[in-house]
Parts: structure tokens; sequence; C-alpha cells
């Protein structure tokens, strides 16, 4: 089994910065994509932003330019640096990775989700 663990959030004011963190845990053979998502109340769940293995990043036209995604393979961590953020950032931000992982017959690939942590920016 895996598990995603989600460090980082909190309260902020607007302009701010934050760094959330994300760890992988468990049998883990190899994680592919990793990403960040994030909930607001009653709006569905969106896409912030992904990053493959070797680096490649992608990010929502809202957070272009104030956060940035990185990894660390070593450490099958990823983070989320999070700049001048705006009240409409308030969400709870949940991690998702691609992650290969032992069975009897061989790698099972499959998606995980953290449990999720809630950035509030406000004043």
């Amino acid at each position: 089994q895996v598990q995603l663990v989600e460090s980082g959030g909190g309260l902020v004011q607007p302009g701010g910065s934050l760094r959330l963190s994300c760890a992988a845990s468990g049998s883990i053979f190899s994680i592919n994509v990793m990403g960040w998502y994030r909930q607001a109340p009653g709006k569905e769940r969106e896409l912030v932003a992904t990053i493959s293995t070797g680096g490649t990043t992608n990010y929502a036209d809202s957070v272009k330019g104030r956060f940035t995604i990185s990894r660390d393979n070593t450490k099958n961590t990823v983070y989320l640096q999070m700049n001048s953020l705006k009240p409409e950032d308030t969400a709870v931000y949940y991690c998702n990775a691609n992650v290969g992982t032992y069975f009897s017959s061989g790698i099972r690939w499959s998606d995980y989700w953290g449990q999720g942590t809630q950035v509030t920016v406000s004043s």
C-alpha cells in the first residue's frame, strides 16, 4: 500500500507565501507524474500543477508565474511553492501521484491521493 502525506498548509495574508510538501511511502517501485490539485467550497477539484519524473511541469493558467512545483525523486516527495497568494487560492490542496508498486506478477501502476491540506488566504 502507498501513502501520500501532505504538510505545509495554513492561514496566510494576501500576497504571502506557503510551501506545501507531499511525501510518498510504501512498497514503491517508481513514481511517474506527481501533482497538486485543489478544491474550494462548492467547486469541483481542479488541477494546480503537475511534474513528470524528468521535471517537465504543467500549470493551471490561474497560478502561472506565482506557483512552482518541484520534486525530489530520492525522497519520493513533491513540493508546491506558492507566492503572491490571493484569496481565490483558498482551498483544500491535494497531492496526487501515479505510483508503480510491487505485486506477485510484476508492477502495478495506480493513482494515489493525499488526505488534503487546507490553505486559507485572508486578511
